[in-house]
C-alpha cells in the first residue's frame, strides 16, 4: 500500500455557502480533489472543486476551482517517492492516529 501526503489550499471565499450542510459534528462542504503525480508550472499536483451533484454531472456543469493540491511526500516510487520519504511514512504509520 502506498501512502501520499498532500497539502490542500482552499480559497474559502469561492465556496458556495448554499452548498454547505449541517452534520452531527459540524458544518461541511463536499469537495473533489484531482491529483496528478506530475507537478504543473505552478509546482502544484492538482486542483480542488466543489463536488457536483448528480444532476450537475448529467448536465456537464463545470464546477469552479476553489483550491490547489500539492504532494509533500510519498513512499511510492511511481510518484517520485524517495527512501527518506518512505522512512517518514513508516514513522507516521507507527504513530497512534485516531482515524
Amino acid at each position: 500500500m502506498s501512502r501520499i501526503g498532500v497539502n490542500l489550499s482552499i480559497d474559502v471565499t469561492k465556496l458556495d455557502k448554499a452548498r454547505f450542510y449541517k452534520g452531527a459534528k459540524g458544518t461541511y462542504a463536499n469537495l473533489t480533489a484531482y491529483i496528478d503525480s506530475e507537478k504543473d508550472q505552478y509546482d502544484q499536483n492538482g486542483g480542488i472543486q466543489e463536488q457536483a451533484t448528480q444532476d450537475e454531472r448529467a448536465n456537464k456543469v463545470k464546477m469552479p476551482f476553489v483550491g490547489n493540491v500539492k504532494i509533500f511526500w510519498t513512499d511510492s516510487p511511481e510518484i517520485g517517492g524517495s527512501p527518506k520519504q518512505a522512512e517518514h511514512a513508516a514513522a507516521l504509520a507507527d504513530e497512534d492516529i485516531p482515524f
